[in-house]
């Protein structure tokens, strides 16, 4: 009786480590998911890269918004933004910038990396850069998450 009443506590502690790994695995819920985005500007960030260095992957499965927490001035026309996301063996990022007069407003999404879809992937975080180019010097403009 002893060693069912250890594995049914082993298993129930189990069980709740694991439900808040499994509640972030999927956005297949019954419940419809917000679409809604707010933009906001940022801050500069004097690092010039904060972790691993991502390149755009438009071919990423699943994408869902990324929002980034800081971003550098990498010259006139680039900056850097610095993000938190999974694993870069598994996850990739693409971003599409639009610029103004008065900010350059970033959305940046985050997904599966097509190579990866099928694999088994670890649950890191990991800091991420991705460098940016836009199309006339930054000047005195926002940068602005619209993610």
């Amino acid at each position: 009786m002893r060693t069912t009443s250890r594995f049914t506590a082993a298993a129930a502690a189990m069980a709740a480590l694991l439900s808040p790994l499994t509640a972030c695995s999927s956005s297949d819920d019954a419940a419809p998911q917000s679409n809604t985005t707010t933009a906001s500007a940022r801050p500069e960030d004097g690092n010039a890269s904060l972790g691993h260095r991502f390149t755009p992957d438009p071919t990423i499965v699943d994408p869902h918004p990324l929002t980034f927490t800081s971003w550098t001035r990498l010259g006139d026309n680039m900056i850097g933004v610095n993000f938190q996301t999974g694993n870069p063996e598994c996850f990739g990022v693409d971003a599409t910038v639009t610029e103004s007069d008065t900010a350059v407003s970033v959305a940046l999404r985050s997904g599966t990396r097509a190579d990866a879809v099928g694999k088994m992937c670890t649950m890191n975080a990991v800091f991420g850069t991705m460098e940016i180019t836009l199309t006339s010097p930054l000047g005195n403009r926002q940068v602005v998450d619209v993610g």
